[in-house]
Order: C-alpha cells, then structure tokens, then sequence
C-alpha cells in the first residue's frame, strides 16, 4: 500500500505539494538502540542529501515522513498521557538533537519537530489505541478489494481459465473465504492453496471451509512438495513455531541467525518452504535475515507449535494467560489454537506431522467452552462486545456444533448491539448460528447493518426466533425486526 502511494506521488499523481518523502519502516527502526537524531535517520537512508538536507529542514510544509508498520514497533510511543491529553514527553531538540526514536516519532505527529511537515503512519488495527486521542486531519481504513477487484485477482492468478472459473465459483459459494479475500495476502494465499486442489482432482484433497483449514491446506503443500532434511518435519515445525510464538508475544516479525541458532535452527531449502530470506541493513552493513511470507502465517505455525510438544505442556493454562492480554496480538493465534481442536482441520497435517495430542486438543475445547459463555454474560461490559464477537470467530473456527449449541442455545438475548460489524463479521455469525438448533433473540441495533452485511446473514435467520437491527442504506437508517413465520 505505502509502496503504491509513493509511486503515484513519484509519478505526479498524488500530493503535488510534497517535495521529499522520507520513508521508515518500524521495523527496520528496531535496531536502532539509545539515542539517534531525525537526520541521523535520515542520511543512512538517503546518503545523496548530505549537502542539502538542511535547506530541504527549511520548507516543512513540503516535507512528508511516513513510517510503515506502528503494530511491528517494539517500543512505545506516548502520544497521550493518562487524561488522553497530549503527553509532553521528551523534548526532542529539533532534526539535529539526540533523544529517543519513540520522541522523534512523537515530536513530529504533534508539530514540535518541522511544524507544517505531513506524516503518514500504518498500522494493523491492534496497534491503533495509542492513536485514538491525538488530532490528525484524516484517519482512513484500507477496504482492500471490491468484489470485481477479488476476482480479477482470481481469474489473473490462475493461467487456465476453467480452473480460474471453478476456484471462483468454489470462493463464491463459501462466505467466508469469499468475504475475507478483500486482503490482497490472503487472496494470494487462497490462490495458492487452491490451485494443487483444483488442478489435481484425482488427489481428492478436500477444499477448505474455514480459514485455519485454509492455512493447515497451506502448510500442507509446502511439506508435502518441499525436500526434508534428515530431520523429522515435526521436530522442525515444532523449532520454527516456537521461533513463530515467540515472536507473536514480543511482535517481532523478522528473525536473524541468532533468533535460528537459539531454537536450534538451520537455514534450509525445507525451511525455505515457508519462511523467506532477505537483506536488511544493520550497523555493519547488511545481513541475511528472515521472515514469514505473512504475519498470519506466523501465527498460524505458533498455533500449529502447541500441538507438536513432545512432552504435553499445559495447553488450559497457556489459554488462560495469553487471553488476558487485551492489545489483540494474540486475537488471530487463538483462532488457529481452536481451529486445530476440530479433527478434519488436523487430518491433513497429521499425515506428515503424525497425530495432535487428543489431551490438548480436549483443553482448547474446555478453554473455549468456559469463555463462550463469559463472553455471553460480560457482553454488556466496557469491551465485552469485541470479547463476544472474537468468542464467535473461535466458535465459528472450532466447527464444533455440539459447543455451539451447549452455549449460544440457551441463551435468551445474544446481545451485540452497538458495536460495528463489517461483512467478515456478519458471515461469521451467521455460520456460527448455524451450528445451533435455535437462539431466542438476536440483537444487532446500531452495528452498522447494510445490505451486504445483511445478506451475510440471511443464511441464519431462520435459526433466530427475534432478530432487531437497524438497516443502514443510502438514505438514513431504518430500525427492522425479524420474526420467523
């Protein structure tokens, strides 16, 4: 995205105001330790300005600095203060002055550093509440594809144009890959699972449904067609997991040799299947280093990790602790840790990797089950309805209709009013009721409901005895109710 936006601005097309964009990465500023200066920052990035760089400092206004990533930033930034005020901090001296990056950062957003320069950053959403209280002129979502947008993509990814048509009619069919392949990462991933399955019929590999099915069909193919060492692949998978969980916890995201060297890990064409090498500066010059092709993947390979321990760890417990951290970071391994639970998620894996501890996979059941059902009765709590809602996404991941049933089924109101939900959300939902027998009530007033998010949830209607809502069109709002006849 930033590389697009940078494009167009270098061609003309956008921000005919800006003359210099300087472009950081969070996390190539890791390694930066104590203190540095924004032209220090700088010039290691565009050498070439040394001569000049100091008249550029004299028309601010002209000036746009991004930086790309604020989820992958180890440090903290304070923009505020407990009031959400703006926090004073350190002052940073101005480009020159020496103090901490998290300041130069800070000085900029706020105008204490080059008052009238821009500054773009991005982020993962679980990273946007130190964000919430400072002024800014613009704050945007990236929506990612349309619908012709996803299936373009389909039709160019695929050479054979009947193949690209049944993958397309497959995605379509299926709510949930077919809404979450808005992400431009996980329509290459869709693709790239799907074109084994579709080119090869005769292997009858089944398609996946949910998205931790997605990803173990992911991983699946790159053991099955990559070269093993004469290391088992569960003892590798297990190393480069624990790497991966390792780095969800301190949202690390690139790993060096020494990451590898203390999980006992060599760089290998089998590892290569799954994790890429590429080049980053570092104070000696530059560096080998390595990364997986996404962050889901990473988190996808620690959840995979939890279940390969040679000796049983305490799954229950483990649940229990990372589930009271509330920065979200651990939101998407969770629903990998639950998808796992279900067999035919596993089945494929288990081939390669041999079989899933039935102990483990009991614990992330019991864990799910407890907090299902305290996420129903906190939901009318400060937070409770992002609780409630990520409790249905690990419902929905679980396949477990028997669970689903035990909790959503007796309970009178399943209450979500209030709180937003986009298309993804919706289908969600709606699979997840579908695992139930009946739900009395359903409220969904004031969650932002339009038409496609209303079609996300035709499917399960039936299912509730009273749904309210408030349908959002081009209009206004219109408050509806729906009983079933």
């Amino acid at each position: 995205m930033v590389q697009n936006i940078l494009y167009r601005w270098a061609t003309g097309k956008v921000y005919p105001q800006i003359h210099f964009v300087f472009h950081f990465k969070f996390r190539d500023l890791n390694v930066i330790k104590g203190e540095t200066s924004l032209k220090t920052m700088v010039l290691e990035s565009y050498p070439y300005l040394q001569d000049v760089l100091d008249k550029i400092w004299e028309k601010p206004e002209h000036l746009l600095f991004v930086f790309d990533g604020l989820d992958e930033f180890k440090g903290k930034i304070e923009f505020t203060d407990s009031d959400n005020t703006p926090a004073p901090g350190v002052s940073c001296p101005g480009p020159e002055g020496l103090c901490p990056l998290a300041e130069i950062v800070r000085s900029l957003v706020q105008q204490e550093v080059l008052k009238g320069c821009s500054v773009l950053i991005t982020s993962r959403p679980t990273a946007l509440e130190s964000l919430d209280h400072i002024h800014t002129n613009l704050w945007a979502e990236i929506l990612g594809f349309f619908a012709e947008g996803r299936e373009d993509y389909i039709r160019r990814f695929f050479a054979d144009e009947k193949i690209a048509a049944e993958v397309l009619r497959y995605v379509k069919e299926n709510d949930i890959l077919y809404t979450m392949c808005f992400n431009p990462s996980y329509c290459l991933i869709l693709c790239c699972t799907l074109e084994p399955i579709f080119e090869h019929p005769e292997r009858k590999q089944p398609p996946p449904k949910t998205i931790t099915q997605l990803y173990s069909s992911y991983i699946y193919n790159i053991l099955k067609n990559h070269p093993r060492e004469s290391e088992s692949p569960r003892e590798v998978m297990l190393k480069a997991g624990e790497m991966a969980y390792e780095g969800v916890c301190d949202r690390t995201i690139v790993f060096n040799d020494d990451h590898l060297s203390h999980h006992q890990l060599q760089p290998s064409t089998f590892i290569s299947g799954f994790m890429m090498e590429i080049l980053e500066k570092d104070d000696g010059g530059r560096r080998v280093v390595y990364t997986f092709p996404h962050l889901t993947i990473q988190e996808f390979v620690a959840a995979l990790a939890q279940y390969l321990t040679p000796v049983r760890r305490n799954l229950l417990e483990l649940l229990h602790q990372i589930h009271t951290k509330n920065d979200g970071r651990f939101e998407i391994f969770l629903r990998f840790v639950v998808g796992l639970s279900w067999p035919h998620t596993a089945r494929q894996l288990e081939e390669i990797l041999g079989p899933l501890p039935h102990a483990s996979v009991c614990e992330a059941i019991s864990w799910l089950k407890v907090n299902v059902e305290a996420a129903i009765k906190q939901s009318g709590r400060l937070g409770g309805k992002r609780k409630l809602l990520n409790m249905m996404y690990y419902l929905f991941e679980s396949q477990n209709s028997r669970l689903a049933q035990i909790t959503l089924g007796a309970v009178e109101t399943l209450d979500i009013r209030g709180f937003t939900l986009n298309p993804l959300d919706c289908a969600v939902l709606s699979h997840v009721l579908q695992l139930c027998d009946t739900i009395e009530n359903l409220d969904l007033g004031n969650c932002n409901i339009g038409a496609e998010e209303i079609q996300r949830l035709v499917p399960a209607l039936h299912k509730c005895q009273q749904l309210r809502f408030v349908l959002i069109d081009g209009y206004g709002q219109k408050f509806g109710e729906y009983q079933p006849v």
